[in-house]
């Protein structure tokens, strides 16, 4: 199955100074009065870079995300290789008891869920899910989100008003960013993964004012740097200063943790962290998200202030239907085998990239970053993996700073320990060629 035939490297001997040049950083803020005109520059750098086979975005899957599938780039080239770029952990998108519950949804309740959550949005399969979420997290109540990117930025919005804080790890998820410049102007970021970061804003924050909230927002496993902060500390402080704490657990709920219940459950905070919302597009096989809180009045206040909830059409039947089969999947002994898998390819695919003398970082996570820095490494890089019949995600601005590209490695429980070390051969061949063809 690995022994794909492979085409030619591209050519990069003749590279224009635009497709070359620059980060979306520079067309970050066009001027200009005709608004939409002023996009053109970006938009004349995005093809200067397809042309010249810079360009790894907006690309299309031609079939299953399994260990090896088909990917169309925008420009039409096809690539049938080992993939390392999809986000479904357990590989549970394929797995026949999840496509026997989305059919079953499907004959009962049809294809969509017809209206908002607040009207007639919900179903049964929905409201079940609520509940069975919340046993696993051992929160009493859940509210179920169209997608995780709805989840965070509606539960910051709809909780935290122009007079409270937000203290914030630096780099918490775009969702919680713009949630948290929605919601208010006194927000600190503090450096990444360091509680008395935290320790010292919270401290800063209750001398001057003792009067407001204070929300303070981390991540069970960082999406591009595979790590994770002390939650049970975070949680401590937060108790002392009188804040709440907000854990988004996208990446590790399902995948990690003791029966598939994140990093939260690894530290032993079930039931202890005061917010915990998530995603299902990771391990769960679908779109959506979630929040779980403790009391009945802040899911109601959350339905009620967070504009994504309330103003977005439901989650569908089939999407909460996957979610539910994929949540028995997740707590069940198939679960821990699979987390077994997974763990085995990650571990692989780190072990002969270091052996080949590159490095991964972060800890051993579903989400390998390799880091790159130069942009046109990273950007040569992906086309020459594409060439080698491997499929990567390249990081770059905004994503990730300036200077600090990387490849996002996602692994599944669906890569054998083959698939795993031959991809991160593939890899370091395209990064140690890209970077020759770079200087």
């Amino acid at each position: 199955m690995l022994d794909l035939d492979l085409p030619p490297s591209t050519d990069f001997s003749d590279l224009p100074l635009l497709a070359v040049g620059k980060s979306a950083a520079h067309f970050a803020r066009p001027r200009g009065a005709d608004l939409l005109g002023r996009t053109s520059q970006l938009f004349a750098w995005t093809k200067a870079r397809s042309q010249h086979h810079l360009w790894p975005y907006v690309r299309s899957l031609e079939c299953a995300p399994g260990e090896t599938t088909s990917v169309r780039l925008e420009t039409g080239e096809l690539c049938e290789g080992i993939n390392l770029a999809s986000q479904d952990y357990l590989g549970l998108s394929s797995h026949p008891s999840v496509h026997a519950a989305a059919k079953h949804a499907i004959e009962q309740f049809g294809v969509h869920s017809a209206g908002s959550g607040a009207l007639v949005g919900n179903t049964a399969e929905s409201l079940c899910l609520e509940r069975e979420l919340g046993e696993a997290l051992q929160a009493a109540h859940v509210l179920l989100f169209p997608t995780g990117w709805a989840a965070g930025f509606g539960t910051v919005v709809a909780l935290v008003r122009s007079y409270d804080h937000i203290v914030m790890d630096e780099l918490a998820h775009a969702c919680l960013q713009q949630g948290a410049n929605a919601a208010t102007k006194n927000i600190t970021r503090v450096r990444h993964l360091d509680a008395e970061a935290f320790r010292e804003a919270l401290s800063t924050i209750r001398a001057s004012d003792t009067q407001n909230g204070i929300l303070v927002i981390t991540e069970g496993v960082y999406s591009m740097d595979a790590d994770t902060p002390n939650i049970s500390a975070l949680q401590e402080l937060c108790d002392e200063y009188g804040a709440t704490l907000m854990v988004d657990v996208a990446h590790d709920f399902g995948s990690m943790g003791p029966g598939g219940l994140s990093q939260i459950a690894a530290q032993s905070m079930l039931g202890k962290v005061d917010i915990v919302m998530g995603s299902f597009s990771k391990t769960f096989a679908s779109n959506g998200g979630f929040v779980a809180v403790k009391d009945a009045s802040v899911r109601r206040f959350i339905q009620i202030y967070g504009g994504p909830w309330i103003f977005s059409n439901a989650l569908s039947p089939i999407q909460a239907a996957i979610v539910r089969q994929a949540l028995r999947i997740v707590r069940s002994d198939e679960g821990d085998i699979l987390r077994g898998q997974l763990m085995t390819a990650i571990k692989a695919f780190r072990d002969e990239v270091t052996s080949q003398g590159e490095a991964c970082f972060g800890n051993p996570t579903p989400i390998i970053p390799m880091l790159v820095g130069q942009e046109l490494v990273g950007r040569i890089g992906s086309q020459l993996a594409f060439d080698r019949g491997v499929i990567v995600n390249l990081a770059e601005f905004p994503v990730v700073p300036v200077g600090a590209s990387r490849f996002r490695i996602q692994m599944m429980a669906s890569h054998s320990e083959e698939a795993a070390r031959e991809g991160a051969r593939r890899v370091v061949a395209a990064l140690t060629a890209a970077r020759e063809i770079a200087q």
